[in-house]
């Protein structure tokens, strides 16, 4: 085939895509993109349509890939640069999101990059650069800039405020489901509550499946403080079902991935300890869902501590080390200081003058073998809660995100699992003097004691602020944002027991 008939060929395949994608008929689409990008690897339209239908199926890092070769193929063209902010904050890259979103602002000016960028600022915790983000987007995009400032009022702890913003949003795009759900965090439905009635009245509105599943999810939270826990779980289920759809999950590579792990960091590789000496860190770790951001609040209560909340610092360490986890045997000692060094150069920054600086990132207990060999000082805190109240936890809630493993009740039950038991074999190779484990129920019951535990194990004195948690002012970017600021409670233990009946996939899995 002549140059000219490739060409030709490419454009027409290519125009064929582009009219799938728009029709959401993905898969077609993707082999077309597929075939173009094979014949011209450096298509920008290609890695464009590639990185955006990896994006919608839950693959947030190729995206992030994808669409960053895009970027460079076609320097100039700001919605790819957009595209790419939207997709590193999907990978949790907000750094790198913030700074697509500002690239992309400098070349087409648009409302959807500012938006994004009020996102990855308002994540990275500069609440008062994704304030005036949000604020310069009212006068012309004020529902999702209204949507924006509600979110900053709940990292404060202000849901007063929180709420306004969001009825706001709401009264301005009512068929915005995400708008609806975030109201319905601010506060629990009683009856006869009109939030409940406007979520029953979207439901019969024709909406994407983003928009179903943020209404499934807000519904299920209506009718879980309402006790309609038949009507809850049937919400929680369809839209676990939709998300499920939506992503990729291989649970056998995620299975490999933890035995090798299990396998690189042996007891006599973690008898090295020649990594950077610094105690500046504090890593909690723990199945999402477990009561670690609790652990995080009363420790940044300490005058002397800070919660840092979840960095992927670790995760840029990771990535410095070739061949992971099996890479780790031939690493010099030279090397651990320096990758310690560069962790603790990344963190310091959170809090200059704290003596303990809190990572409270729970995916990071995959990586603990890592964590004490580059930094043998610092000291780790492990929360556990009840499986089934820890999973079922995960299922009910939509995450930024996304919780993979977390949309299907048997998969769910069987990732526990592999996390139980690489946590076991931590337990078995780290020294007491590192590793601490907590358990939720235990904290919640002898709430003193376990807090003074917790607070002698990372080397501070007692300071009875510690007690005091929920009056401590700080941004909270995670789920628990709520709870951190209200005293202790007990009615999130058992929880369960009013699904029982519908939780068999679970329970079998974790048996």
């Amino acid at each position: 085939m002549s140059q000219t008939d490739r060409v030709a060929a490419a454009r027409e395949a290519y125009s064929q895509a582009v009219a799938l994608h728009r029709q959401g008929r993905l898969a077609e689409a993707e082999a077309l993109y597929r075939q173009v990008h094979a014949a011209f690897p450096d298509h920008p339209g290609a890695l464009h349509g590639l990185g955006l239908v990896a994006l919608r199926t839950g693959r947030p890092d190729e995206a992030a890939t994808l669409l960053a070769r895009a970027a460079k193929a076609a320097p100039a063209n700001g919605a790819i640069r957009s595209d790419l902010g939207t997709a590193n904050l999907a990978a949790g890259r907000y750094e790198a999101a913030a700074h697509a979103f500002e690239e992309a602002l400098t070349l087409r000016p648009d409302a959807t990059a500012r938006l994004g960028l009020g996102d990855a600022l308002s994540v990275l915790g500069r609440l008062d650069e994704a304030r005036a983000a949000f604020e310069a987007l009212l006068p012309a995009n004020p529902a999702p800039a209204q949507f924006g400032l509600g979110n900053i009022a709940m990292q404060l702890g202000d849901t007063a405020a929180a709420r306004q913003h969001f009825e706001r949003a709401v009264a301005l795009a009512p068929r915005e489901a995400r708008y609806h759900r975030a109201l319905a965090e601010t506060a629990r439905f009683t009856a006869n509550d009109p939030r409940l009635a406007a979520l029953e009245a979207l439901a019969h509105e024709s909406l994407s499946d983003d928009q179903k599943i943020e209404l499934h999810f807000a519904l299920a939270k209506a009718y879980d403080d309402l006790a309609r826990h038949d009507d809850a779980f049937g919400h929680l289920k369809s839209g676990n079902d939709l998300q499920r759809k939506r992503i990729a999950y291989d649970e056998r590579s995620v299975a490999a991935f933890f035995g090798e792990i299990a396998r690189a960091f042996s007891p006599e590789l973690m008898r090295q300890r020649a990594g950077n000496p610094s105690d500046l860190p504090v890593f909690i770790v723990s199945m999402p869902r477990s009561g670690s951001t609790l652990v995080e609040q009363i420790l940044a209560s300490h005058p002397d501590a800070h919660g840092g909340g979840e960095p992927l610092f670790m995760n840029d360490i990771v990535a410095e080390v070739p061949g992971y986890p099996a890479g780790i045997a031939t690493l010099p000692d030279k090397t651990l200081e320096a990758l310690g060094r560069q962790y603790v150069s990344r963190i310091r920054p959170l809090a200059p003058k704290a003596k303990r600086i809190v990572d409270k990132l729970p995916a990071n207990f995959r990586h603990l073998g890592l964590i004490h060999l580059t930094l043998p000082n610092a000291k780790i805190v492990h929360v556990r809660r009840d499986p089934v109240d820890t999973c079922f936890s995960c299922y009910s809630k939509l995450f930024l995100g996304g919780l993979n493993f977390a949309c299907d009740l048997g998969e769910l039950g069987r990732y526990y699992r592999m996390y139980d038991a690489l946590m076991a074999h931590w337990r078995t190779i780290l020294p007491p003097s590192a590793f601490l484990e907590v358990q939720y129920e235990t904290l919640v019951a002898e709430f003193e004691p376990q807090a003074r535990r917790i607070v002698a194990f990372t080397g501070l004195p007692w300071d009875p602020r510690c007690l005091d948690f929920s009056k401590t002012e700080r941004p909270v970017r995670t789920l628990s944002r709520l709870q951190v600021r209200q005293p202790l409670f007990t009615s999130s233990i058992g929880r369960w027991r009013h699904y029982e009946k519908h939780l068999k996939p679970l329970k079998d899995a974790l048996t």
